[in-house]
């Protein structure tokens, strides 16, 4: 597994990691909702970022794309989900058009995955 494959698989652990801990940070923040939304994102992509680094390993799909796709959603996740976190417990936005923008690229992330096995080659 290649460099930036292991990071992806750091990223993606961290965000279980961040998924659980921001659960348990709505379920005592009154108002919470927003909290909880993050968390599900980061709970969702994380396993699903495991899966493209595995498909992307065993050949499964056009590692680069995946490994694009990957990225992509990792930035999305830290904007979108990061806005949302930061609104909530301070009442600032990380910046402005974060979280739309984050949306934007965890769209673009998915539809990048998705080319990923398309557009790969079997040999």
């Amino acid at each position: 597994m290649s460099l930036p494959d292991r990071i992806l698989v750091v990223l993606a652990a961290l965000s279980g990691l961040l998924g659980v801990a921001l659960s348990a940070a709505a379920a005592h923040v009154t108002g919470g909702g927003s909290l909880q939304t993050a968390a599900q994102f980061l709970l969702f992509h994380a396993p699903a970022l495991l899966a493209l680094m595995a498909l992307a390993t065993n050949g499964a799909v056009n590692a680069k794309l995946a490994r694009l796709a990957g990225y992509v959603l990792v930035l999305g996740l830290i904007l979108f989900c990061g806005d949302l976190s930061r609104r909530a417990l301070s009442g600032l936005a990380l910046a402005p058009m974060a979280a739309p923008t984050g949306g934007i690229l965890l769209m673009i992330g998915w539809v990048l995955a998705g080319a990923s096995g398309i557009l790969h080659r079997r040999s």
